[in-house]
């Protein structure tokens, strides 16, 4: 628990959430980039019997996103007819496709996918939904849903209504409101006041008022919460993810947590979703692909190092012991090593 209950480191540290720039990703722009190259390599390396997957991975895992998108367009201009996404998925297969195609994958239409995967078939993967929401900017939110209206014709609000119900659904279509604060400027009168707020709404009262947990959390900035968390502890005894803990139950309880921990720091909750996908019998390689593909420009070196500090080994070494074949060698090549 002790990562999640340093809170005064919080105040003046950096955060995924409102951080913009891409420093802390494992992948960069390659100096010397040539989509055409790369493009008429791609094809070699599928074209005839047999792929040649060390090249597929050698191109697609050392270029930016924006470098991708550019090979994808002279792919299809230069061979009429196809396109990179079609013969990748026509040369390759299972676990290591997957984690080829969203590296061509625009992020935002990448999270689109993700969110279709997450909500069609019997059931929804609520644990899936709660990660994308919780640790995502409203920026990112918001490109996300362009990206289905454009991809679907509808919105993802429309459609997110009718997977989920209750405070836990009201809670993630408020998140995909993308109305979250942005400012940096921290009240902390209004943050003490939030926080007596939330005391009044949970600890101190019979039964618990849901609502002003999803407002708070919902739509305050993350500096103004890192505040308020700091205030909550000092009036509670009690840290907000413990009394949150207490008070609510299932999914409310665990999307609440998440949008907690996220706002403590984005890079140890997913690290903390990596482990959890590998331990055990059976690894969820979809979060895994989601996670390291989705953060390699964001802050994937952050949660490397959130990674180590947690489990007290790298992440690395764990991706290398839970995957296997081609899969493992992209995972490998984006994480890059401790």
């Amino acid at each position: 628990m002790s990562v999640w209950d340093d809170l005064d480191l919080l105040l003046d540290s950096p955060s995924s959430l409102t951080v913009t720039s891409t420093t802390r990703g494992t992948i960069k722009d390659k100096a010397g980039f040539n989509a055409s190259e790369d493009a008429t390599a791609l094809r070699g390396a599928m074209e005839g019997i047999g792929t040649t997957e060390k090249t597929l991975i050698d191109i697609l895992t050392q270029r930016s996103n924006a470098q991708r998108q550019l090979i994808t367009k002279a792919y299809e201009e230069a061979y009429e007819g196809r396109t990179l996404v079609g013969d990748l998925k026509g040369d390759t297969s299972g676990d290591f496709e997957d984690a080829l195609v969203a590296l061509v994958t625009h992020p935002a239409k990448f999270d689109c996918h993700e969110f279709i995967k997450a909500t069609k078939g019997l059931g929804t993967t609520d644990s899936a939904l709660i990660e994308m929401f919780a640790c995502k900017s409203s920026r990112q939110i918001k490109s996300m849903c362009e990206a289905y209206l454009e991809e679907t014709g509808r919105s993802l609000a429309h459609d997110l209504k009718a997977e989920v119900s209750g405070d836990y659904g009201k809670t993630l279509l408020t998140l995909v409101e993308a109305k979250r604060d942005e400012s940096t400027h921290v009240d902390a009168a209004k943050a003490k006041a939030d926080a007596q707020a939330l005391y009044e709404a949970g600890e101190k009262k019979w039964g618990t008022d849901e609502s002003m947990f999803i407002d708070i959390l919902c739509h305050r900035s993350v500096p103004q919460l890192r505040q308020i968390l700091v205030e909550y502890k000092s009036i509670s005894g009690k840290t907000l993810q413990e009394s949150i803990e207490s008070e609510m139950s299932g999914k409310l309880e665990e999307l609440l947590v998440a949008i907690v921990k996220c706002v403590k720091s984005v890079p140890a909750f997913l690290a903390e979703r990596l482990y959890k996908s590998m331990k055990g019998l059976g690894t969820t390689e979809s979060t895994l692909t989601r996670i390291i593909v989705g953060r390699s420009e964001v802050d994937l070196l952050d949660i490397r190092t959130e990674y180590k500090k947690l489990f007290g080994c790298s992440l690395y070494l764990a991706i290398e012991s839970e995957t296997s074949g081609s899969y493992r060698d992209t995972l490998l090549q984006i994480c890059g090593e401790d």
